[in-house]
């Protein structure tokens, strides 16, 4: 592979160079490590290598997790509108946008009524009056969607979002209204964006949906976003991009295999990017005295149609934070279910569903009688003049950090009440099943206690000792509601909620990595959206694991864990 050098990019002539990926499938291949050297920055950043760049984006490679990443370099604002969280999704749709025109547009009409209902609370709140479908002014917005691309990958992106987390409501304007989004800067954004990716996937062999970036591999079939239809949904220098889309300038075109266009629109698409060089300030003083006006979801769901599919197909089906607060289930799966704990605020009984149920914090308080007096039953009793469970029962999210370790007898209290909701499910607290091959252990760990890990870790190799059995060849799942630690968990180390210290410091833990055939690890608790990918490999004992966190919402009712498990796993 032969690289020169360009202001501002790379061009690279690609001459049947096998791409092949190392025995881990993390590495970069050597020709991509032989980037490294074409950018000085990278002489000082031991950690966040620049692969490729441009004038506004970065390509890097981390080179303690092993992840591949694209970065705004930093000038360029990706909104104007304060801690709007959309980017992600926007990006996605993107990506869709190109490769899936016509099922982005389906997307788009199975929303249409909720599109509408966004459209009249955006005019509400900057004309404070109410229209109706048929007034002009309706109209004129709808309408102004579907004549410019770079604002209809926006919606696309924020109907998404609406899935994944509920109904939206703060700054409708500026995210629904043509008229508003022109100021917030994100079409500008949205257009640098996919030229970066455009360039990067055509001269490099990366591949990326909007979400993750990945070496190119050969088999990238999975399913398209939002269906269940198996499609190519990553961009790659093969893709089929829609010629009617013109997001590239002339002479950019020219250096390229082949470009992604947009139509001329009688409005002008884009302007100059905002920049934080040139308006930071205002940007920030914006931001300083922004009033916060969202509503939570809950309290506007009722507003929206639910138009994703209650029932999902899944033979391997892992969900968890499921939180319901209307005594009901809220997805249908007939096969084998993987519940990973915070199922129910409301004391939700499901007699259908069969697979596999271990236990969360949110379970602790599920199962506890609505009238108080009835806990002096002989179930709670032994617990009732304890400290910790009388601080739970007074204040129980500040005193999760008070919880017994898995290895208590509260814990088969709480197995007990959820067997009787969930019948056809196995509680597995410390105990394990074995399905279709695959041996599941269920571990107790209702929330991190990063102050207490080594009673905690304690207790993890005691129990994992125990349910291995010795049985060294049985390829084994290890499930727990909190993550066992930072090693096997997909919390991200920009979250809010990472800890540092909750790692493995206990060798003998990872000694029986090492001797058993673990293959992976299942959690929940941190809600991490399904935009930041719902599973990873991992080295962990010297082995390679897969991570999986699937919470619920109502695009996401379920991963595919049949997707990471090798036909030769299970039976």
């Amino acid at each position: 592979m032969k690289v020169n050098k360009v202001e501002g990019s790379l061009s690279v002539v690609k001459k049947n160079v096998p791409f092949k990926l190392t025995e881990t499938e993390m590495e970069l291949p050597a020709e991509l490590v032989a980037l490294f050297d074409l950018y000085p920055e990278n002489t000082r950043r031991p950690v966040n290598k620049t692969i490729f760049r441009n004038e506004y984006f970065k390509l890097t490679y981390n080179m303690n997790t092993k992840d591949l990443d694209v970065f705004s370099r930093g000038d360029i604002v990706y909104s104007a509108i304060p801690y709007d969280t959309a980017r992600n999704y926007i990006q996605h749709a993107a990506i869709q946008y190109l490769l899936h025109p016509e099922e982005t547009r389906e997307y788009l009409n199975m929303h249409k009524n909720n599109l509408e209902t966004y459209i009249k609370l955006s005019i509400f709140q900057i004309t404070h009056k109410r229209v109706n479908k048929n007034s002009i002014k309706f109209k004129q917005a709808y309408n102004a969607i579907f004549q410019n691309p770079l604002f209809e990958i926006q919606i696309l992106g924020r109907l998404l979002q609406h899935d994944e987390t509920g109904p939206l409501s703060a700054n409708l304007a500026g995210k629904f209204l043509f008229s508003e989004n022109v100021n917030t800067g994100i079409s500008e954004y949205v257009y640098e964006y996919l030229r970066f990716v455009v360039q990067l996937t055509t001269t490099l062999p990366i591949t990326t949906d909007g979400k993750k970036v990945e070496i190119l591999k050969s088999n990238l079939l999975e399913k398209t976003f939002a269906y269940n239809r198996n499609e190519k949904k990553f961009l790659t220098y093969q893709s089929d991009i829609n010629p009617e889309l013109i997001l590239m300038n002339q002479e950019e075109k020219i250096s390229l295999e082949r470009s992604v266009i947009v139509e001329k629109q009688p409005l002008d698409l884009r302007n100059k990017p905002i920049l934080r060089s040139e308006s930071g300030k205002e940007i920030a003083e914006l931001k300083k005295n922004y009033i916060p006006h969202s509503v939570h979801p809950k309290y506007t769901e009722k507003y929206f149609e639910k138009v994703i599919p209650k029932e999902n197909t899944n033979l391997l089906n892992v969900v968890s934070d499921i939180h319901s607060l209307d005594g009901k289930f809220p997805f249908v799966n007939k096969s084998f279910n993987i519940l990973v704990g915070d199922i129910s605020n409301s004391q939700v009984t499901n007699e259908d569903i069969k697979g596999i149920y271990v236990i969360g914090n949110h379970e602790l308080l599920d199962i506890l009688p609505r009238n108080r007096k009835v806990m002096k039953n002989k179930n709670f009793k032994p617990f009732l003049n304890t400290p910790w469970f009388e601080n739970f029962l007074e204040n129980p999210d500040e005193s999760w950090y008070m919880l017994p370790v898995g290895d208590h007898s509260f814990y088969e209290v709480v197995k007990f009440e959820l067997e009787k909701r969930f019948p056809q499910m196995s509680i597995l607290n410390n105990t394990h099943v074995v399905h279709d091959g695959i041996r599941y252990i269920g571990l107790t760990i209702p929330v991190a206690l990063v102050k207490r890990k080594k009673e905690q870790q304690q207790y993890i190799l005691k129990y994992l000792n125990k349910l291995l059995e010795n049985d060294y060849d049985t390829p084994t799942i290890i499930i727990s509601h909190a993550p066992l630690f930072n090693e096997l968990s997909m919390l991200s180390t920009k979250s809010r909620a990472y800890n540092k210290d909750y790692n493995c410091i206990e060798p003998k833990i990872e000694k029986l990595f090492k001797e058993y055939n673990i293959i992976g690890a299942i959690h929940g608790h941190h809600h991490i959206p399904a935009s930041a990918g719902r599973s990873k490999i991992v080295k962990f004992g010297d082995r390679e694991l897969f991570v999986v966190c699937s919470i619920y919402s109502s695009i996401n009712t379920g991963f595919e864990l049949m997707e990471l498990i090798n036909p030769q796993h299970s039976n």
